[in-house]
């Protein structure tokens, strides 16, 4: 009888482990359906997806809602748990002391969604916790090309001068547009003197004459909105 209820068991598991799979792969509702009936497992409203190390994975795993979801065996030594309708503020808390990212909670049928978010979140900072506080790092980060293309057209004046000028230049557009043009703030931004930023917005307006423009205060938001360190105006993209 014990034989039995331990084989029941490890089935049970494997069911579980195979919803938590369809899950992240994004089937179709009717797939997932039909895995969570095989799991005798109740849809929740919402799944939020957490990445952790492997290892931490089952550990965690015992604090949380029983109906959560675990892996430990993804690539990279990677664990992810599902964690149904939670509440993110104690979420959060109980993920302080792991190296963990919360990705956004989603309709259960799209928790690969908060798993893709989580994701792409920990590939662009291994610092990074709780995806919500970074979602302009995530939006202006979704298509790199098409960003480096945007930087390469909006910023084309700055191309004509030198590398450190044109740095410095963008550096304060970037405050410009950040404090709304209020320069006080802007030179308390860059430690500079409130003329230095009047020197430097008098060579910005001659290089872009629209400066003023809604299109282009939008364009060039988007252009300067992260300090990536890279593609600077004045160096020259290859291809």
């Amino acid at each position: 009888h014990a034989d039995e209820l331990a084989a029941r068991g490890r089935a049970h598991e494997r069911h579980l482990e195979h919803l938590a799979r369809d899950l992240l792969a994004g089937a179709s509702p009717d797939v997932l359906l039909a895995s969570g009936q095989r799991a005798r497992w109740q849809p929740p409203v919402s799944l939020t997806a957490v990445l952790l190390p492997a290892a931490q994975a089952r550990p965690a795993y015992r604090a949380l809602d029983p109906n959560t979801l675990v892996l430990d065996d993804l690539p990279d030594d990677t664990g992810v748990l599902l964690v149904p309708d939670a509440d993110r503020s104690r979420l959060l808390r109980q993920m302080a002391d792991r190296a963990a990212v919360v990705g956004p909670a989603r309709p259960w049928i799209r928790a690969s969604a908060s798993y893709a978010r989580a994701l792409r979140a920990r590939a662009l900072s291994p610092d990074i916790r709780d995806t919500e506080d970074h979602l302009p790092d995530l939006v202006l980060s979704a298509d790199a090309d098409a960003l480096a293309d945007l930087r390469a057209r909006a910023l084309a004046p700055l191309r004509t001068l030198p590398a450190a000028t044109a740095r410095r230049l963008e550096e304060t557009l970037r405050a410009w547009l950040l404090h709304q043009g209020r320069r006080d703030e802007v030179a308390a931004a860059l430690f500079v003197h409130p003329q230095t930023v009047r020197y430097r917005m008098s060579q910005l307006r001659e290089l872009f004459p629209d400066l003023a423009s809604p299109h282009r205060v939008l364009e060039l938001t988007l252009a300067v909105g992260r300090t990536t360190g890279q593609d600077r105006p004045g160096t020259p993209r290859e291809g």
